[in-house]
């Protein structure tokens, strides 16, 4: 069969060739061959918009049509298409092109490129084209047989039903079991969602300490199954609104890239809005469309019709997504009512004065009811703009408190706070984390726990002293998450393939390595996520516990009570682990334990603050770790940094293509020393990017940030090198000639993908 496709990337770039290896539903890239580059090149579908296949491979075969659609595009694109529901794809979906005269009609949509889904009635003069589609060929690369054709009336009446016709389409959402429409969808299996409702009933029924707020909403009467099923990892939250709105013949609609008229944003209060997680997407006249991420509501749609006084049309997207467009159009995400709080406080700040020590002393003591709020205030607004850190840095004398969030990895002013109001700040602060308000000579370590929005939020509160008696106070923000998929870390291929290697072995030690905030913990876990099986016992030895998950006994280090990552990891050894993970190697006696344990036939990760793969080595020998014994003990050592990602939404082709592409060539070669490598993308290939700003990014042209890695596998000749106790210099040169990229040819590799600039990958790596 003719292989042929047409990529069109989300950078408009059109690519054509051949199918190198066969496209299955759960590939997160595509393998082609160019002919005029005379060898194969790999996409990530990620950076895919779609492809179109002159006959689409035999993982396609597909069934009769789930739906009719028009279908947009991020580029601007709109198809009319049949839409199959099988095979379902794990990073977007299949479908044919209406039109019978289009050559490469077979078109495979990802879901990140897909900016709207509109459901659409098949005319009736086309069920004729498509009943004799196999005349033409499309059969027969459809593998569509006479089982599956569409011939039978009750089948071309359900097909047809118009979008809005339906008065039982309402009905039909009210009275849907959730759990049916994901076990239909091939999302979860009946034995999965029956043992999440098991769970939250056990949970319901356990008397011994009072449920928090969030396990009663799941576990009451009105227990939501879909939340659960999301909560307990078991699906996304993506694939469960996009399993309803095909159930219900809703559209999906990205909004991120929906800007709505000030009628639509007037139509719907904010109150209403917060309240029902609601997000106006357009009026027209007397028709107001508007999002949800819970279209089995039966409540939403009426309270909108008597609020709005409007004919109601309802459209499917993502909790996350409604939330962020609440918030940036009705709340605004700039944090005005920080802003506005902080005005009304300037006043007052003016009618104030600290005269002497005694009167701060008493302050520090009586925060007053602006202090509390204002200090809550700024914990969600931080939290809502996405920062990792929040900075108070009190200056001498009566100049302003300024609060400074890291965003992406790079410390912005926030806010100024009048001097009058410092103390009683970081008072407040103290108090949250529990701590003494009147020791203010030496540092103090706490935390912060919130809830928000059913969110559980931890900060990690550091105060300490400064000249002149004043107090700096540093909060991390940790947010309870998930892990990712391994794929979803940004791991080139490459990588990926040893990497996945490594996590194969029975026994040995692997090491995630670099500065704070590089994404140590969120790998290993990712790791953990990929072993983590029935068949294995994992133990975790954490401070913090960031991320949970299911199956894993996980702890929690408490240094101020003598409990260490040493103490833990002997206590480990004691209860029959497959797999240990060490939450940080902070000493001599947790890494001699450490290696120990690997030699034992345990496999153990663990995390260390070096600056490359080959130091890490050298560092650990000069630690005192026996050279002999962690050689035979290492399995690979990945180091990793995080460099802010181009917005998706503004980024455009750079300037000068061809002098950037020679000049990032000659430096991937330098790196690269004495080992020629030909993995690099031709020049027609490369999709080299630059920054612009747009409203999204704040103007930054940034947005997110993305991994770079260098993995360093335990190969024959690298655990001979750490024997003779070789100079980092030495073992990086081995590891070069064995095939490793160092951080900066991985960077290189994803600013020719259009991820990332120079700028940013030489701000993280030399």
């Amino acid at each position: 069969m003719d292989n042929r496709l047409i990529i069109h990337l989300k950078t408009d770039d059109r690519i054509e060739g051949r199918l190198a290896r066969s496209f299955k539903n759960n590939d997160v890239d595509v393998e082609v061959f160019v002919e005029g580059e005379k060898r194969n090149l790999l996409f990530k579908l990620d950076e895919i918009c779609y492809i179109r296949f002159l006959h689409p491979p035999a993982a396609l075969s597909a069934g009769e049509p789930a739906s009719f659609e028009r279908v947009t595009t991020i580029t601007g694109e709109t198809f009319s298409v049949a839409v199959y529901g099988k095979p379902q794809f794990q990073k977007g979906f299949i479908a044919l092109l209406q039109d019978a005269a289009e050559p490469y009609r077979t078109i495979f949509f990802t879901s990140t490129a897909v900016r709207y889904r509109q459901d659409q009635t098949l005319p009736m003069q086309m069920l004729p084209e498509y009943g004799s589609a196999a005349d033409d060929g499309i059969e027969d690369s459809l593998m569509l047989d006479e089982e599956h054709a569409i011939r039978e009336p009750d089948q071309v009446t359900q097909l047809v039903r118009p979008f809005d016709a339906a008065p039982q389409a309402r009905s039909n959402r009210q009275n849907a079991r959730v759990g049916d429409i994901v076990v239909e969808a091939g999302l979860v299996t009946r034995e999965q969602v029956e043992a999440a409702l098991r769970d939250a009933l056990a949970l319901a029924r356990q008397d011994e300490e009072p449920l928090s707020e969030a396990e009663h909403q799941l576990a009451g009467k009105k227990l939501k199954v879909g939340e659960l099923l999301v909560m307990k990892g078991l699906i996304t939250e993506e694939q469960l609104i996009l399993a309803l709105a095909t159930k219900f013949r809703l559209r999906f609609v990205d909004l991120s890239g929906v800007t709505p008229s000030d009628a639509a944003l007037a139509a719907i209060p904010q109150g209403l809005a917060n309240r029902l997680q609601v997000f106006p997407v357009s009026l027209d006249g007397r028709k107001l469309v508007v999002a949800t991420s819970t279209p089995t509501d039966p409540t939403t749609e009426d309270i909108l019709r008597f609020s709005t006084n409007c004919s109601i049309e309802l459209v499917v997207s993502s909790s996350r997504q409604i939330a962020a467009a609440i918030d940036r159009y009705y709340n605004n995400h700039r944090g005005e009512a920080v802003d506005k709080l902080l005005e009304s406080m300037k006043a007052e700040a003016e009618t104030l004065s600290v005269e002497e020590e005694a009167d701060e002393a008493r302050l520090l003591f009586e925060p007053d009811s602006e202090v509390i709020s204002l200090v809550n205030r700024l914990l969600i607004d931080a939290y809502k703009r996405g920062a990792s850190d929040i900075h108070f840095e009190p200056g001498p004398g009566q100049s302003p408190l300024t609060v400074r969030y890291r965003i992406d990895g790079e410390c912005v002013i926030a806010h100024k706070i009048a001097a009058t109001y410092k103390w009683a700040i970081i008072a407040r602060i103290k108090i949250l984390a529990v701590l003494d308000i009147a020791e203010r000579r030496r540092p103090q370590s706490g935390k912060i726990l919130l809830r928000y929005h059913q969110q559980k939020l931890e900060y990690r509160v550091e105060i300490t002293p400064l000249v002149g008696g004043r107090e700096a106070a540093v909060l991390r923000l940790l947010v309870a998450s998930k892990p990712l998929p391994l794929k979803d870390l940004a791991l080139m291929p490459y990588n990926l393939e040893r990497f996945l290697g490594l996590l194969e072995k029975p026994y040995g030690i692997i090491l995630c390595v670099g500065p704070t905030g590089a994404g140590k913990t969120t790998t290993l876990h990712s790791a953990l996520g990929h072993l983590n099986s029935q068949e294995r016992k994992i133990w975790t030895a954490e401070d913090p516990v960031e991320i949970t998950q299911q199956g894993l006994c996980q702890v929690q280090i408490n240094v101020k009570i003598g409990f260490t990552f040493a103490e833990a990891l002997r206590s480990f050894l004691r209860a029959d682990p497959d797999v240990i993970m060490i939450g940080e190697m902070r000493d001599p006696d947790t890494a001699k334990i450490a290696i120990e344990a690997s030699l034992t036939g345990h496999l153990v990760l663990s995390t260390l603050h070096t600056n490359s793969a080959p130091e890490t080595a050298v560092r650990l020998i000069e630690m005192g770790m026996d050279p002999f014994n962690f050689a035979d003990a290492l399995i690979g050592i990945l180091a990793q940094r995080l460099a802010k990602r181009l917005c998706p939404h503004c980024k455009k082709k750079a300037v000068g293509k061809r002098e950037l592409y020679d000049r990032l060539v000659a430096e991937f070669d330098r790196s690269a020393g004495r080992k020629k490598l030909d993995v690099l993308p031709a020049y027609e290939a490369a999709m080299l990017m630059e920054k612009v700003g747009c409203d999204w990014c704040g103007g930054s042209g940034y947005k997110g940030r993305i991994a770079i890695h260098e993995l360093m596998t335990a190969i024959p000749s690298i655990k001979r090198a750490i024997r003779q106790e070789a100079r980092v210099e030495e073992l990086r040169e081995i590891a070069l000639q064995e095939g490793m990229w160092t951080l900066k040819m991985d960077g290189i590799m994803k600013v020719l993908n259009g991820e990332t600039d120079m700028e940013q990958i030489l701000r993280v790596c030399m």
